[in-house]
């Protein structure tokens, strides 16, 4: 009796930072403005192409043009945003990059209060945009959705997540380079990884706001993809043999976040699900999520359900009654708007929330049908006022239950036969941080 009723209490305080929850993000939904979003892509189409190897220099047209603009936005959203250029030189490769030519990342952090708090999380997309020919660097190239609806929505999050305090750091990055070979995010991520940032999560957004399927003729927004990796493409041989054995190829820390943002959509986001797709890109394809992937970080693309390709990749021009080119003109901003939202809440829950449990583990040294975890408060940030720990059958791909408390120890009347486990870090306003799978410990 004294068990059941501590989980009553738990299931009461829950419920309470629950209607916190809402309420906060709820403020941060209503901020984001479907014709500011409209505005920042239709100014980036205005410099005519955005070409990696375009103009650098001229006031109104090309590269250069677009990322000093870009930098100047980003410094009037909050003078608490530290902007910068992270600039870099790409010698030729004999494939897209015919000769020697500086790029530039533009970078806006948004420091976080708490001085010994060393995560962060990204928010980002891709400056540059392409034509049919992809070496064409002074055709038109609008590039309204591929990729300014992602840079639009990086923007917007900047000017609505800069009015918030959060105890670790988010970065927004507008990358160069994707089209010619994700070398601007290749760059970040290298150097992240020499640097020994702590990236909690990198929410890529690359063509997001549009809702029609070319050729099928499918028309809807209230629907978009996450692609996450399953075993992580960082992963030595020793640790892939281990995922297998466990039954973990669904379980990497990119899966989770992917799960995380489907809750966000379910409880706060009216008329969007998330489609979480069990591929790391789209079928052969790739995005600036990858380098940080490969460098061992969490990282997923949001991707809009719908591709329409008479608008992607295309020199602008009329054939045969159907108009080419990424325009504007073609997009939902209504749709980019929930997108943006979905970035907005996800980054911002994981930044209220505590830093992740450490070492967790279930133990293994019996046959049991019961299922014991234990784990360790995290050694920085803000400390959990409690943990969840979700459960869900092997065959589910989305959390089914879970069990709150303070303990760092739970014993489940689950069989690990049959479910799979994981645990999170709780704020007291009912903040939860992204979910970790225990790892066996014999004892």
């Amino acid at each position: 009796m004294k068990y059941r009723f501590t989980l009553l209490l738990i299931s009461c305080i829950s419920s309470y930072a629950l209607a916190q929850t809402t309420a906060d993000l709820q403020l941060l939904q209503q901020a984001v403005s479907a014709q500011q979003l409209r505005q920042t892509v239709e100014k980036l189409v205005s410099f005519g192409t955005r070409h990696t190897l375009s103009d650098t220099t001229g006031a109104r047209r090309g590269i250069g043009a677009a990322r000093r603009w870009a930098y100047q936005q980003f410094k009037s959203y909050s003078p608490r945003l530290q902007v910068s250029f992270d600039a870099f030189t790409v010698e030729p490769d004999g494939r897209r990059i015919p000769h020697k030519v500086e790029m530039k990342n533009v970078m806006a952090w948004l420091p976080g209060t708490d001085t010994g708090d060393r995560r962060v999380i990204l928010i980002t997309a891709h400056l540059d945009s392409r034509a049919s020919d992809v070496m064409d660097a002074t055709i038109d190239a609008p590039g309204a959705n591929d990729d300014g609806s992602g840079c639009a929505l990086v923007m917007e999050a900047a000017r609505v997540l800069s009015q918030y305090e959060f105890p670790c750091s988010l970065l927004f990055v507008l990358f160069s380079g994707e089209e010619q070979g994700l070398y601007g995010s290749r760059h970040l991520a290298q150097k992240a990884r020499q640097e020994g940032w702590e990236i909690v999560a990198v929410l890529n957004n690359d063509i997001v706001g549009n809702s029609y399927s070319s050729e099928l003729g499918i028309r809807q927004n209230t629907r978009v993809r996450v692609f996450s990796e399953g075993i992580p493409a960082a992963a030595d041989e020793q640790t892939v043999r281990l995922l297998r054995l466990l039954g973990y190829e669904n379980e990497s820390s990119s899966r989770q976040l992917a799960r995380y943002m489907a809750d966000i959509a379910r409880k706060h986001i009216p008329h969007l699900e998330v489609r979480m797709v069990y591929r790391k890109d789209r079928f052969l394809r790739g995005g600036d999520h990858t380098p940080f992937n490969e460098a061992g970080f969490t990282a997923i693309r949001v991707c809009e359900e719908n591709e329409d390709f008479t608008h992607q990749h295309q020199n602008v021009r009329t054939e045969k009654g159907i108009r080419y080119g990424d325009l504007p003109e073609f997009m939902d901003f209504d749709y980019l708007r929930k997108n943006t939202v979905l970035n907005v809440l996800t980054a911002a829950a994981l930044a209220w929330a505590p830093a992740a449990p450490q070492n967790v583990s279930m133990s293994v040294s019996g046959l049991s049908n019961h299922t014991e975890l234990r784990w360790q408060a995290p050694v920085a940030g803000p400390r959990p006022a409690y943990y969840r720990v979700l459960i869900r059958s092997t065959e589910a791909p989305q959390w089914e239950q879970h069990i709150d408390t303070k303990d760092t120890a739970i014993r489940l009347p689950y069989s690990k036969d049959h479910y799979l486990f994981a645990v999170q870090s709780v704020s007291e306003a009912g903040f939860a941080g992204l979910p970790v799978a225990p790892l066996p410990a014999r004892e």
